[in-house]
Order: structure tokens, then sequence, then C-alpha cells
């Protein structure tokens, strides 16, 4: 019978001619230290950054997920699989799993004006698209000229004594609100899990039609799918200088407001006077159908087979707000470290005691909801999961970050004794409390008490455009080195999981 060791024999590999397994090479035949070397070294920034290049192309049209152009990234994902000779892992042979999930097209880049009064006339001040506003991605199609009502957060909450649209009339106008919510979770995680549900993007959007608003102007000035479709609703995802427009005059200015209403849990809805002009054209699609690719390495072992480490990155990213969302850092990074990874285990040649899993999610932007729905339909019993190793928006930095590494301090420790001893790269650990809205694949894994590490990256001179979530997220502006040094880390560290 075949003995496995402890890693640290592995890794002395490097360091010294230590057989790891008792087995004796055949001659000419390269012993176990050899290959996972070969392997080690053969994993390289460029051909990372290849694959990010050829995810973040107009090919794949943003990876909106439900378009053809997530789909084709899904198939081409597959095909890299199975050259590498990876399992279907989907269910019924497929290395695909289906879930429900509705999607919006953007079709131009809208509109959107302050309607200023001078005299008998009205002069229009017309904002410019992506650097002062972006229509929402799950916006309907119109046009909607309108009186702008200041909500706050646009919160209704009775059990917590606070209500944004309290005394003040918005039917038929346009509502603008914050993100998030007007209470910290450090502050007291308990309370703060009674304010969370009004976080969500989802029931911002919901509460505003609600109350009769006919349009939401939404401070929050990224591309943004993960909002409800609403039928008859117009909304526009707005900047600073749009925000400063609308409160020029008033005596008041947003960021007082809100500071305001943090500091006494109180609302400050007005009126502001000011009428804007938005038109949005889109095509909403109520029956679309998401897909998570997921492939596997399987085990040997009949006691461990079927306790994975899983592996995974989110395939998805925003799609095409008239111009083409690359997504090269969010999250085309991780998935071409994922699959950088992949290939170096499937080539490695070792049979490991435990199956390795990989997992690409579909519609993490849209509100994880791949990863949510794998945590409810399960290739394995969650209970049985190993660990599961997060890879989102790796690409660019000189730090890489280890999420939830102070929550799991024994699976940390595994990926700090391969970077202290192999790799050399700043590695920071943190605590997640995780009591926030989800925002990451991760959050699911956490909730479902599976052991979980979500790796980033950060650290490098800021970039002069603003990328996330815009069309500068572009290849070019990566770091092929840290990518390369974090899919040795997770590649050493897979091979410790799975024999362990």
């Amino acid at each position: 019978m075949k003995k496995y060791y402890p890693f640290f024999l592995f890794l002395s590999l490097f360091l010294s001619a230590i057989t790891v397994f008792a087995q004796v090479a055949k001659p000419h035949e390269l012993t176990v230290e050899e290959r996972i070397k070969n392997q080690f070294n053969r994993i390289s920034g460029k051909v990372i950054l290849d694959y990010v290049r050829e995810l973040s192309s107009d090919k794949f049209e943003g990876r909106l997920t439900g378009t053809k152009g997530y789909n084709d990234a899904a198939e081409w994902s597959v095909s890299l699989f199975k050259k590498w000779g990876l399992k279907p892992a989907g269910g019924g042979n497929s290395y695909y799993q289906k879930f429900p999930n509705p999607y919006t097209l953007v079709l131009d880049s809208g509109e959107l004006s302050l309607n200023i009064p001078s005299g008998k006339d009205t002069i229009k001040k017309y904002y410019k698209y992506e650097l002062d506003y972006y229509p929402g991605a799950t916006s309907d199609s119109g046009t909607l000229t309108a009186e702008v009502v200041f909500v706050g957060y646009g919160i209704t909450a009775p059990e917590l004594n606070y209500d944004d649209y309290a005394g003040i009339d918005v039917k038929g106008k346009i509502v603008l609100f914050n993100p998030e919510v007007p209470f910290s979770p450090d502050k007291d995680p308990g309370l703060f899990k009674m304010w969370r549900p009004y976080s969500f993007h989802n029931y911002k959007m919901e509460n505003a039609a609600k109350h009769g608003a006919a349009g939401v102007l939404y401070n929050y000035h990224i591309v943004n799918p993960n909002c409800a479709f609403i039928k008859g609703q117009i909304h526009v995802d707005i900047g600073k200088t749009v925000t400063d427009d609308i409160f020029s005059g008033t005596g008041k200015t947003i960021q007082e407001l809100l500071r305001k209403i943090i500091d006494e849990k109180r609302p400050a809805s007005f009126n502001t006077g000011k009428t804007v002009t938005m038109r949005c054209r889109t095509e909403h699609n109520p029956n679309g159908v998401g897909l998570n690719v997921i492939a596997k390495i399987e085990g040997i072992d009949p006691a461990l087979k079927d306790e994975p480490v899983i592996i995974g990155a989110h395939l998805d990213h925003i799609g095409m707000s008239d111009k083409l969302m690359p997504g090269a850092n969010d999250n085309a990074s991780g998935v071409s470290v994922l699959y950088a990874a992949a290939e170096a285990l499937s080539k490695v040649n070792i049979p490991f005691r435990r199956s390795i899993i990989f997992i690409l999610f579909g519609a993490e932007e849209q509100g994880v909801k791949g990863s949510e729905f794998y945590i409810q339909n399960p290739s394995v019993p969650v209970e049985k999961i190993k660990a599961f190793l997060n890879l989102e928006s790796v690409g660019r930095g000189e730090i890489i970050s280890a999420g939830s590494g102070k929550n799991y301090p024994e699976l940390f420790n595994i990926m700090e004794s391969v970077n202290n001893k192999l790799v050399h790269r700043k590695l920071t650990a943190s605590f997640n409390s995780n009591i926030a809205r989800p925002r990451q694949d991760a959050a699911h894994f956490l909730w479902a008490k599976i052991p979980s590490i979500s790796f980033g990256a950060y650290g490098s001179a800021p970039v002069s455009v603003p990328t996330y979530h815009t069309t500068n997220d572009k290849p070019e502006y990566l770091t092929p080195e840290i990518m390369e040094d974090l899919a040795k880390i997770v590649f050493l560290s897979a091979i410790e999981l799975a024999e362990k």
C-alpha cells in the first residue's frame, strides 16, 4: 500500500532530495518531487495574462451571465478542462450546472440631463456617459422627466423606527438614494443583522416602486446588474458631479445629510426642487439561465475522495453597458489563476487521496447567485467539503490578501508555509465576520461553515482611471507576477489539502 507523508516533505523537495512517496521511480521516470517541481516551475504569469486577455476580449461580450458571451466563455473553459483531462462534475456527466437567472441587456449609453429654468425657457445640462453616469444595468426602457426627491438610503424599516419615505410624496417622481444602510456592523453585529436586509440593491429598487416612484437615481457610480428589474421603472447610476448639481442651491450637501442620518438614525429626506430627464434602452430576459462550470480531479481514497477541496472563481462580469466592460481584474484574473492551478494539478500525475473540484461560478455580479445555487444543490454534501479557496480580483497589486485567513488559521497556515518557503510574496490574513450582504462567492461557503479563504490582491500604485466595473478594467493594468505567485501557492496548497 502506498504511504502518504506530511506536506513539509513535499516542500522540502525543493531544498533536498527527500523522497515523498514510498516508491522507487523506474529508470527515466520522474520522481514525485520532480513532477511537482516541474509543474511548479511551468506556472507562468505570461500564460495567465494571455488567459486574461482572451476572457476580456470582445468575443465574450463582458461575460454577463445568461448571455451568449458568457455561455461562450463557459464553453471555452470546458474545452480547457477537457484538454487537461478533468472530469465533468456538474451532474449527469455534464460540466454545467444550470440555474434560473433573469438578466437585462443595456442597448445604448442612454441619456441624463439636468433641466435648469431660465426665464420661460429651460436649459439642459447633459451629463457624460461613464464620467458622470451609467444607464441602470437592470432598468426598464423609457424616457422620464420628473422632480428629484432625496430619500437618504431608500429604506422603510418600521421595526427599526426608520423610514426614509415618511411624510414625503414621491409618486411619479425620481428618488435619489445611497447604497448600504446608516449603521455599521462594527458597532453592534447583532443589531446590524436587523439592518442587513435593507442593504440589498433589490430591496431599495422594490421599495422605491412600492412608494410610487417612477424612477431612481442611485448614488452608486458603477455598472451594477445586481438590482431588481421592475417593469416601468427607469434608473440611472450616478456620480459626484450629478449629486453636487442636484444639491446645488439647496443649502445642503449629500455628504452632510448622509453623515447626519448615520449619527442621528433619523431620515433627512426632502424635495430638491430639481428636475432631470433620463433615458434608458434595455432588453429584459426574464427566463434567462445561468451556468456554473464544474470539473474535478477525482481522488483515489474511498474514505476521502468525497471530502473534496474546492477551488473557485466567478467567471462572469457585467456585460455590455453600451460599451464593453472587459472585467480583466474582476474576475478574469481569478479564473485565469484557477486555470493555471488546474492545469498544473492535472499534469503533476499524482493520485490524490481527496478529489479536487474546480468551479467557475456564474452570476456573482448579479447577487452571488451561482455560488448560492451550488451550496443549495452541491455535488457533494456541504459538511464533507474539506476547504474552499476562492479567487476574486487577484490580478493587480504587490500583496496577496487571504480573506477569512484569521477565521481558519490552520487552513491559512498551509498557504503561509508554502509562500514563506517557496514563493516569498507578502501575504496577509484578515478576519471576516461575514454578517454584511454577500459580496463574494466565499460568503455562501462561510455561511455553510465550510473552511474558506478568499484570495485577493492589493498594494500597487493607483491606476490613473477608475477600473472597478468600468470600461477600464483592462489586462494592461494587471500584474502577471502576482497572478503567477498566487497560482503556485494554490497549486501546492491544494496538493497538501488533497493528501492530508
